[in-house]
């Protein structure tokens, strides 16, 4: 990035420790601003459907990568510590390895549950996308495997917990311009490089983007994510980041992830979704989304390069869309917002960023939330009977 940036993200701690706190102007009290964790939606609806079989699908679902070689794990190689996240399959844990003493995060998704929720392919998808990926701001994925219950996928510990709970944290729960720019630039690069490999990603929001320990971003949970050279079409993501055409039940290309930029933009510099409303019903947001960008309320603060970008990228029409159209993500690169932005600079991480993770040791999680421990770890590796294992070939039997 170019010194006036640069000058900008320093200043923003000039004179003092890096803080969980950010320094900027408080927004009203009464501005309502999510506090918990949204869940991602799916539908049984996907593009392998009768009718995507008799119209004649344009997806794709073979890679343009190499898969790397993988690892051999079993549970027994990691001393479990505690739990780091939850969901409708399983849990995240801290583990720590006895080979190497190496923290990972360690995601346990219960088979049963994958199967009766209908996200085998799914699940199937993210594994096989991990293992075939590396960017520095994507999480790595360096082995799975499974035992009669569950699924295990050996990853990356990201000390510096969620962006959503950096943003939540800041005074008056939105960044300042620099610094939402330093994150929408680094999501921006990423994005790239999975659309290059003609990967769509279907699930952009903070809760999914993880702060190292060096403060660059690690995007992680490749759920939803799938190999689409053409179109798709399973409805899927968080309500507030659809797009207009998932929302509508029409075809849809990458081009859905660079609309949800735009809500990430959006949401750092305001700290809410442009659709957001208290006591909102699905049906009344997705009305709101279909409408498209000139229902949405402008806060007179907004930097206008970024409200400009943020129109563009929220394009109703996918073929007006920045990211979709002539030049791709040049177009992106190039907006005035980011000018200040050296690309090449910010890849290598050869750039400040404006927020360090404090940790105290490798094995530092204090900034996950804490949530009960069942002992459900005692119950990892158990022998017994399995009636999925065989939808789930490509990932290494242990027991």
């Amino acid at each position: 990035m170019l010194k006036k940036m640069t000058h900008k993200l320093t200043h923003f701690h000039a004179g003092q420790k890096r803080s969980n706190q950010l320094d900027q102007p408080q927004l009203p009290a009464a501005l309502p601003y999510y506090t918990e964790h949204r869940a991602s939606i799916s539908t049984q609806r996907t593009s392998l459907s009768e009718w995507s079989k008799r119209e004649g699908s344009m997806e794709s679902t073979r890679s343009t990568l190499e898969r790397r070689p993988k690892a051999n794990y079993s549970i027994e190689d990691f001393v479990i510590h505690r739990t780091l996240g939850t969901g409708s399959f399983g849990r995240v844990h801290l583990a720590q390895s006895r080979r190497n003493l190496r923290f990972y995060a360690i995601k346990v998704l219960n088979k049963e549950k994958v199967v009766r929720l209908k996200q085998v392919d799914h699940t199937n998808s993210e594994q096989g996308i991990l293992l075939s990926i590396s960017h520095p701001f994507i999480i790595n994925l360096w082995g799975t495997f499974q035992d009669a219950t569950n699924l295990y996928m050996i990853m990356d510990f990201v000390h510096g917990g969620e962006l959503f709970t950096l943003l939540r944290k800041a005074q008056g729960g939105r960044f300042p311009d620099p610094v939402a720019k330093f994150y929408a630039a680094e999501v921006a690069m990423a994005l790239n490089y999975l659309h290059t490999h003609d990967i769509v990603y279907r699930d952009l929001k903070p809760e999914n983007i993880l702060l190292a320990d060096d403060g660059h971003i690690k995007i992680a949970d490749f759920g939803f994510a799938k190999h689409c050279e053409g179109t798709t079409w399973t409805l899927c993501g968080t309500p507030d980041y659809l797009a207009p055409e998932v929302v509508n039940q029409s075809r849809y290309n990458k081009s859905v992830d660079w609309y949800a930029l735009g809500v990430l933009i959006f949401e750092m510099l305001f700290g809410q979704p442009p659709f957001h409303e208290p006591e909102i019903s699905p049906m009344a947001l997705y009305n709101k989304i279909s409408k498209g960008p000139s229902t949405i309320q402008w806060p007179p603060f907004f930097n206008p390069r970024a409200t400009d970008l943020i129109l563009k990228l929220m394009e109703t029409d996918p073929s007006k869309r920045y990211g979709n159209m002539r030049n791709g993500a040049g177009d992106v690169f190039a907006h005035p917002w980011f000018k200040e932005v050296v690309w090449q600079n910010l890849l290598t991480k050869n750039i400040s960023p404006p927020y360090i993770p404090k940790t105290i040791s490798d094995g530092d999680a204090s900034a996950f939330e804490r949530y009960p421990e069942d002992e459900c770890s005692s119950k990892y590796g158990r022998p017994g009977l399995d009636l999925f294992g065989h939808l789930f070939e490509e990932w290494d039997y242990t027991a």
